[in-house]
C-alpha cells in the first residue's frame, strides 16, 4: 500500500514554480511508492491579484495561514514534501511543533534566505529547518551551497520542462521575433535593460514577444517593437518555438536575480530557440556561450550577440545544440532522480 505523502506547496498549478517542481511531478511520487496529497498555501485569488498588479493581499495571507494550520492541526502526514516552509512569517519553534516525529524534505528554487535577513529569530529558520530534514532539493548551486551547510542529503535538480510541451518543429513568426517569458512581477528585470534593448531595436529590426499579460503594454519599453500576450500553460510551448530567439536579463549585483534558477532559459533549449543572456548566478551554467547563445552585459554585447543570432547559419547552429541539451534539464530525466531521492530519504 502506497504511503502518504503530504506535499504543502507555495501556490496552486497557476504558479509556476509550484506546477513545475511538485504538480508535474505526481507520477514520479507515485512511482516512488507514495501517494501524493497536495496542500497549496495561497489560493488562487491571491496570485490572480498579484499578477493584475494589485499587490500582496494580507487578508489572503492570513486567511490561508489559518487555513494551512487547520489542515496542519487536522492531520498532518508522516511523510512531508515542503516549499520552503509550512508556515510563512510564523517563527521556527512554532513550525517544528508540527514538524516533531515527521520526515521531511524541503524544496527550494529561489534565494528565498533574502526576505528573512535582519528580522531576528526569522533570518536562522530555513537554516535550522534545514538541519532537521531528511534531505533537500535545491533548484541551482547557489542554493545548493547553502544547504549543504546544514544537511549531508541534498540534491540538485532544476526547475525543468516537460518536453512533450514544445513542438519538435513550428513554423516561425514571419517578422524576426524575440520572446521574453515571465510574470508581471518579473518584468521589471525586462525594463531594467531598456538601454540595451532599445539599442538592439537600432541595430536590428525585431518584435518582442512578451509572453506574460497583456496589460503589461501600459509599461511598454519606448523605441522597441512590442507585442504583449497572456501566459497560458496550453500555448507557451508553442509561441516560443515560433521564435527566433529568447532573452533572460537580470540585474548586476542583485542577491535574489543571483539566486534565480534560469528556468526562461531551460524553456528556451526546449522550444529550440537560441538565447541571449546576463551572466548571471545560473544563467552562466545553462547557457553554453558560443553554442547555445550568448552572455551579454553592457548594451553594446547584447546588441552584437542579437545581430550575431539574426544570421540563418549561426542561429540553425545554436538551434540544434539548445534541442540537444534540452533533455539535460527535462522532466523526463529528473522524474526518476526526484522519485529515487525521495525513496531513499523519507523510508
Amino acid at each position: 500500500m502506497a504511503e502518504k505523502l503530504g506535499i504543502f506547496t507555495r501556490y496552486g498549478r497557476r504558479g509556476a514554480s509550484s506546477r513545475l517542481r511538485y504538480f508535474d511531478y505526481k507520477d514520479a511520487f507515485e512511482a516512488a511508492g507514495f501517494s501524493p496529497h497536495f496542500h497549496p498555501f495561497f489560493p488562487d485569488a491571491y496570485l490572480k491579484r498579484l499578477y493584475a498588479g494589485n499587490g500582496k493581499s494580507r487578508l489572503l495571507a492570513a486567511e490561508a495561514l489559518l487555513r494551512r494550520l487547520a489542515t496542519m492541526s487536522a492531520h498532518l502526514p508522516e511523510r512531508l514534501l515542503i516549499e520552503y516552509e509550512l508556515l510563512p512569517e510564523l517563527a521556527f519553534g512554532i513550525e517544528s511543533h508540527f514538524l516533531r516525529n515527521r520526515r521531511y524534505v524541503l524544496n527550494f528554487d529561489d534565494n528565498v534566505w533574502l526576505k528573512y535577513e535582519g528580522r531576528g529569530r526569522l533570518a536562522e529558520k530555513y537554516d535550522r529547518l534545514i538541519a532537521g530534514a531528511a534531505g533537500v532539493v535545491c533548484a541551482n548551486d547557489l542554493l545548493l551551497e547553502k544547504a549543504r551547510k546544514h544537511n549531508a542529503n541534498v540534491i540538485k535538480i532544476p526547475t525543468a520542462v516537460n518536453l512533450e510541451s514544445y513542438p519538435a518543429q513550428a513554423r516561425k513568426f514571419p517578422d524576426f521575433t524575440v520572446a521574453w517569458i515571465g510574470t508581471p512581477v518579473t518584468y521589471e528585470y525586462l525594463e531594467s535593460h531598456a538601454d540595451a534593448l532599445q539599442s538592439m531595436a537600432l541595430a536590428v529590426d525585431f518584435e518582442l514577444l512578451v509572453i506574460a499579460r497583456k496589460e503589461l503594454a501600459s509599461r511598454a519599453i519606448p523605441g522597441v517593437n512590442m507585442r504583449f500576450v497572456d501566459w497560458s500553460a496550453a500555448r507557451e510551448g508553442e509561441l516560443l518555438a515560433r521564435c527566433h530567439i529568447g532573452i533572460m536579463p537580470l540585474p548586476a549585483g542583485d542577491a535574489f536575480a543571483a539566486g534565480k534558477s534560469a528556468f526562461k532559459l531551460i524553456e528556451y533549449l526546449a522550444a529550440g530557440v537560441p538565447a541571449i543572456a546576463s551572466p548571471v548566478g545560473e544563467n552562466t551554467k545553462v547557457l553554453r556561450d558560443g553554442e547555445t547563445g550568448y552572455l551579454a552585459e553592457t548594451p553594446e554585447e547584447w546588441t552584437n550577440a542579437l545581430i550575431r543570432l539574426k544570421d540563418d547559419t549561426i542561429r540553425g547552429r545554436f538551434a540544434m545544440n539548445a534541442r540537444h541539451l534540452a533533455f539535460e534539464y527535462s522532466q523526463q530525466k529528473f522524474g526518476p532522480i526526484y522519485a529515487d531521492f525521495l525513496r531513499r530519504v523519507l523510508r
